[in-house]
């Protein structure tokens, strides 16, 4: 006795359910590597950052020997940079662990309160399109969009960290959108494909 259906009519349904299979799967996959290319541009842009205050840290004026109060108010500047040049290279090993992405925008926040307490004046930021959105951060009583991401004062004076870490947050809403769906999320079980995380 054969384990085959002989019928037609199961032929047919046992098409349909591949073909529906191969189509959702590769729908997840295509906005999988959209989540990876937005982390890309988004890698590149957090790398900037850090080369801008590495450089600023560089070009901070030395005494010799270094005074005390120089040491104090560069040293947590320096630690944040190494921290999140450190997370960022584990990160981009796997930009879709939500771990990982947790941990970075936990050095990212670290980086940009160590920036704002050395350079007060010097801190810029931008709305998710670019557009300059006030000179120093959100007011602690302000109130943001639901689902929005609070813009972060930037050190480096350019609006295309920002840009990316909202494509990057997009690309992620929609891939999780897309995995929990029935019945796409039966394809994503079946492929172990887990949610991915925003940058916040």
């Amino acid at each position: 006795m054969s384990v085959l259906p002989e019928s037609l009519a199961s032929w047919i349904v046992i098409a349909v359910l591949l073909f529906w299979f191969v189509g959702a799967y590769n729908r997840l996959v295509r906005l999988r590597a959209a989540v990876l290319q937005a982390y890309a541009t988004l890698d590149a842009a957090l790398g900037r950052q850090l080369d801008f205050v590495q450089a600023s840290i560089t070009a901070a004026p030395q005494a010799n020997p270094p005074s005390q109060e120089l040491l104090s108010s560069i040293a947590p500047l320096q630690a944040a940079t190494t921290q999140l040049a450190t997370l960022l290279g584990a990160t981009r090993l796997h930009p879709l662990d939500a771990g990982g992405m947790a941990a970075l925008g936990t050095a990212l926040q670290v980086l940009v309160s160590a920036w704002q307490r050395q350079h007060p004046d010097a801190v810029t930021v931008f709305d998710a399109d670019g557009t300059l959105s006030r000179p120093m951060p959100a007011q602690p009583g302000a109130v943001a969009a639901p689902n929005a991401a609070e813009p972060i004062a930037w050190p480096e004076p350019s609006a295309a960290a920002e840009i990316a870490r909202s494509q990057f947050n997009m690309a992620v809403g929609h891939y999780n959108d897309a995995i929990v769906q029935f019945p796409a999320l039966l394809v994503a079980w079946a492929v172990r494909l887990r949610p991915a995380a925003p940058l916040r």
